[in-house]
């Protein structure tokens, strides 16, 4: 173990239940500050009291490719339950948690990494090898027929491509930190593609230049994610999962909408079923100068929940809210409000949720009433060479997390936009977008937009960033892609995911728009050149927002009524 390693695991910035060999950011911190792993008691031990040494197995898959699988049993007399891990970082050799809490622990090689054969194409195999494996694995002696999946992030989306088989023998996954869509949101965000994050990713698992650059080609909808995304098959997953997630996760819109969809409108056998946590985390160390008290959650959520589907345990889980997430507040470094805290609920959004709009202004204000004059606009120019830094955000390559914006400096393609103090504390908790009136003089630009908490001394503190390409704006199917018309208003939807934030008494609430945000996402080059091209030079754009009657451009928020 390194000495970054090691120090990121004794920070609980490591999930203690896989890591042996770490080959990029998507493995660390996360949720383990949310559900550590507890050495709970096995069950009734009718045998030997120490288990047996972790056998490396073959295992073979539908097509004859052997994947690399080591199984840690418990001690005593089986058959057991057994909890799968599939991963791309090096199948674990530490079992030893979930063994001494009864189950049989089985690790796997994906295809084409660590010791398994096949060849190697990032979460594309997942769905068929996720299937036999599991069947395998139930038809062992050691075997009960209850198999669990768990992971985080990589492991994690192997988990719900797995459960999107719906292989018989699969009974619940805990799945940490992981989308719904790698097509819309895991490589690109608003058709925009994720230089830094999907781009380094994938150069750190080997990937070349050359495949990098056609994976941004492939912005379009085509047979081969509709095969592969769990977007198009989360209707064939059956089984209850358990979805920990967090608000500085570039994966946090999949943890949310994997649970709505799975617990509202999923498969009869999943529906209502489903458990949801969101904490004040990311895929890394949180960086600025926040920090969340009590966001570590004490109890052991993945294994109570394993019990319970697992063992059948009445352990009290089903009579808790399926939802539990953290209400953030102001949280200075040492000086963070009690406002911070654990919430449950039953639904996501909270039932007492509604939309509230505040419009921009022409000076630069948000403000609850609609426009009335027709005129009102701001104009910018954005030059593709010289593209707004990024700083924080729902990264994984780069610094993550509430950062302060204030760094970026005055900019004339950078529009703050705020509220005045607020008289009394705004309370959010989910669904956030932008109605964007906007316009440019070319056939394509991009739009990036931030909300942002200003504290009274001035500290602009990150909530969440995300980002549109104009020519998707209708959506990223062949037939929707669309230039825009120079100079012509539009109506642009952005969506800017789910949070759940106290913007406290004395803060501002600001809505910041550019048109580009480096090296988090690829600069557009306003040119409208097919993605991944660069054959002509790119132009400055004048980019128009729209604050009138006509075009009234609105922060929507989730307001929780009655706070």
């Amino acid at each position: 173990m390194s000495e970054m390693t090691r120090r990121m695991f004794l920070d609980g910035l490591l999930p203690v239940v896989s890591i042996v060999r770490v080959r990029c950011l998507c493995t660390l911190p996360l949720l383990t500050a949310l559900c550590p792993v507890s050495s709970a008691p096995a069950d009734q031990q009718n045998g030997p009291t120490v288990p047996p040494a972790p056998k490396t197995v073959a295992v073979p898959m539908r097509d004859g490719v052997k994947l690399s699988t080591i199984i840690h049993l418990p001690a005593g007399k089986g058959p057991w339950p057994t909890i799968l891990h599939r991963t791309p970082y090096g199948k674990s050799r530490d079992g030893g948690r979930y063994a001494t809490a009864g189950y049989v622990y089985v690790s796997q090689d994906q295809r084409g990494r660590g010791d398994s054969e096949g060849e190697y194409r990032p979460h594309e195999a997942e769905i068929e090898d996720g299937y036999d494996t599991v069947e395998w694995v139930a038809s062992r002696p050691w075997c009960n027929g209850k198999v669990g999946m768990t992971g985080t992030s990589a492991p994690g989306i192997a988990a719900n491509l797995a459960a999107a088989s719906a292989p018989p023998h699969l009974t619940a996954a805990f799945v940490r930190v992981a989308p719904h869509s790698l097509f819309y949101e895991g490589r690109f965000i608003g058709g925009v593609f994720k230089e830094a994050d999907t781009g380094n990713w994938m150069r750190r698992q080997g990937v070349s230049e050359e495949a990098i650059n056609a994976y941004k080609k492939r912005v379009v909808l085509d047979d081969r994610w509709e095969r592969t995304d769990l977007v198009f098959h989360r209707s064939k997953i059956r089984i209850p999962v358990y979805n920990a997630g967090g608000w500085y996760d570039l994966f946090s819109y999949g943890s949310v909408t994997n649970f709505h969809f799975l617990q509202n409108r999923g498969h009869a056998n999943a529906r209502g079923k489903q458990r949801l946590m969101m904490g004040p985390v990311g895929h890394g160390r949180l960086r600025g100068d926040l920090e969340y008290p009590g966001a570590r959650l004490k109890s052991d959520e993945e294994l109570r929940f394993f019990e319970h589907w697992l063992k059948e345990a009445d352990n009290g889980l089903a009579d808790e809210p399926p939802v539990r997430y953290y209400m953030m507040a102001s949280a200075r470094r040492g000086a963070a409000s009690a406002k911070n805290g654990w919430r449950t609920a039953e639904t996501w959004p909270p039932g007492a949720s509604r939309p509230v709009r505040f419009y921009l202004t022409e000076d630069l204000a948000l403000r609850r009433e609609k426009p009335a004059a027709n005129g009102g606009s701001t104009t910018y120019s954005f030059d593709p060479r010289n593209p707004v830094p990024t700083r924080g955000g729902l990264n994984l390559t780069l610094p993550l997390g509430p950062m302060d914006q204030r760094p970026i400096g005055p900019r004339p393609d950078y529009l703050r936009f705020q509220t005045g103090p607020l008289s009394r504390d705004l309370v959010v908790a989910g669904k956030i977008d932008l109605e964007l009136w906007a316009a440019t003089d070319g056939p394509d630009t991009d739009f990036m937009v931030k909300l942002v908490d200003v504290y009274p001394d001035g500290y602009e503190a990150l909530v969440l960033d995300t980002a549109l390409r104009t020519r998707y704006r209708f959506g990223r199917r062949a037939a929707d892609v669309k230039m825009m018309s120079p100079n012509r208003p539009e109506k642009l939807l952005i969506d800017m995911w789910h949070t759940a934030i106290t913007f406290e008494k004395g803060h501002r609430v600001a809505v910041h728009i550019t048109s580009s945000n480096s090296p988090r996402f690829e600069v557009n080059p306003n040119t409208g050149e097919a993605p991944g091209e660069s054959r002509l030079a790119p132009r400055e754009a004048a980019n128009t927002i729209f604050h009138n009657a006509a075009g009234p451009t609105a922060l929507v928020m989730s307001v929780l009524a009655g706070e």
